[in-house]
């Protein structure tokens, strides 16, 4: 039986709906963050050395990285299902997103959530000035720039097809899932984006999406 340890609000949702996506049966064991620092706890250290999630195992195999585990899973079980033929511009486009999402999208977004956070961070009363001008200047001139660059180059390559590596949805689009959902909810993307938007829009409705959002419980970036 596959299992996966699976953090509240996190990556591991995304798991959760290739698995659903590829009709296999799975286990949940759950993890909710700290509600003051965000972070995952330290029981998950149990299963990878790292402490993250998502972790998936399959029998005596243990997969951590969410590109890693996608990709696992659909050359062991996808049967040709969730990927392009090999060998086409497809394949291309498909293996470049599945590795894009986490290698280009999150860094930006991980650095806007940090320096938000700095906003309002506690630190002593006569740093409070210099902390938030700090945060501000560093998104003006470079986070926001950035994130507004990588939003318009994805808005621009659905300008032909639903999905990113073609017209049916592969595991490049579930890997997607995630960056695009945290910049609709932190980022800046909204109605002035309308194929990104139509994007979340098709992939939030389909039946496997909503079977692993009941199965995976709270997840804020779905809403």
């Amino acid at each position: 039986m596959i299992v996966v340890h699976h953090l509240n609000n996190s990556r591991s949702q995304r798991v959760l709906w290739l698995l659903e996506e590829l009709g296999l049966p799975y286990e949940i064991v759950r993890y909710e963050r700290d509600p003051k620092t965000m972070l995952a706890p330290k029981a998950l250290r149990d299963v990878h050395p790292l402490g993250k999630s998502p972790v998936l195992v399959d029998g005596d195999v243990t997969v951590a990285e969410s590109g890693a585990i996608v990709e696992y899973l659909v050359d062991r079980y996808g049967e040709g299902r969730l990927r392009p033929a090999p060998g086409t511009p497809e394949a291309l486009r498909y293996r470049y997103f599945l590795h894009y999402a986490e290698g280009s999208a999150m860094p930006q977004l991980l650095l806007k959530l940090v320096f938000s956070r700095m906003e309002t961070a506690p630190v002593p009363f006569f740093a409070k000035p210099i902390a938030r001008m700090l945060a501000r200047g560093a998104q003006k001139t470079f986070v926001d720039p950035q994130l507004k660059l990588h939003l318009d180059y994805l808005e621009s390559q659905l300008a032909d097809t639903d999905y990113f590596a073609g017209d049916t949805l592969t595991a490049a689009d579930i890997q997607m899932s995630f960056p695009l959902e945290a910049a609709a909810s932190r980022a800046g993307l909204d109605a002035s984006r309308p194929r990104l938007k139509a994007f979340l829009a098709r992939i939030h409705a389909r039946p496997a999406y909503r079977a692993a959002l009941e199965r995976g419980g709270e997840y804020a970036l779905a809403r």
